[in-house]
């Protein structure tokens, strides 16, 4: 009798582990479930599902994040930022295009539905960081499209540091916005300083699904020193409309390096 208690016991205590091994092991999925992994350049799925990759993308809080893992080597900050209620997806390959092992690529996260002053002071502040904690960062090319193109621009008035900056502005409103203009203020800079080079590319206004209903063309703007290129029609194939316009750029950022 004595004997068959002790298995007893001995039987309890060993289900009561087992209980113990299967709550932990539910509660470590239920983590791992409720915490998506930070995207990165090598999750990135251009072919298969692009559309998850850039909800991953523009899931991300508002920060600079970046989407590779540093190294010395790099020595360009590469930032993209995006337009307004974008869906991360016409992301993913230009990003992809435009990685090199001196380039380390980050993507800027900020509100598109304020104005873009605020964000162009926290995007300043959180480059400078950047700068300090990576020694070997010589140059900064900012990537914006649409109203990120809008900010991106703007962002040349902000700068204030002695490295080269090299902005993209992609499809972008830059003559700005009736709303834009009158609420934010904004007026889009006239020149820019020695150490900043700016290349607006605007896509062929009846063709872009973002200003083919104006009655004028809101990309075309002078600011003194910045070049102009006027995209094509077709894109591998494609109409090359307000999304293409970021790979085709891409593609052509790459054909100079």
């Amino acid at each position: 009798m004595k004997q068959q208690n002790l298995l007893i016991k001995s039987y309890v205590k060993k289900l009561e582990s087992i209980q113990k091994l299967i709550s932990l092991s539910f509660i470590f999925i239920l983590i791992s479930c409720g915490e998506p992994s930070h995207p990165t350049l090598d999750t990135f799925d251009v072919e298969k599902d692009v559309f998850e990759s850039g909800k991953s993308l523009i899931s991300l809080p508002f920060d600079l994040h970046d989407l590779e893992e540093v190294t010395v080597d790099q020595n360009i900050l590469l930032i993209g930022v995006h337009g307004s209620n974008s869906r991360g997806y016409e992301w993913i390959y230009p990003l992809q295009r435009l990685n090199n092992d001196g380039n380390m690529v980050s993507f800027f996260r900020w509100d598109d539905n304020a104005c873009p002053n605020p964000s162009i002071i926290s995007l300043l502040s959180l480059i400078k960081e950047k700068f300090k904690n990576n020694l070997n960062l010589n140059k900064v090319i900012l990537l914006g499209h649409s109203y990120g193109g809008l900010l991106a621009a703007e962002f040349a008035k902000a700068w204030d540091m002695d490295v080269p900056l090299q902005i993209h502005s992609i499809a972008a409103p830059l003559q700005g916005m009736n709303n834009l203009n009158s609420i934010c203020g904004y007026e889009p800079p006239d020149i820019l300083k020695n150490n900043i080079e700016l290349h607006q590319w605007r896509t062929i206004k009846e063709l872009d699904g973002a200003f083919s209903d104006l009655d004028y063309d809101p990309q075309v703007v002078e600011i003194l020193k910045s070049k102009v290129t006027r995209l094509p029609e077709t894109y591998k194939g494609n109409k090359l409309g307000h999304n293409w316009s970021i790979s085709w750029v891409a593609d052509e950022i790459s054909k100079e390096e």
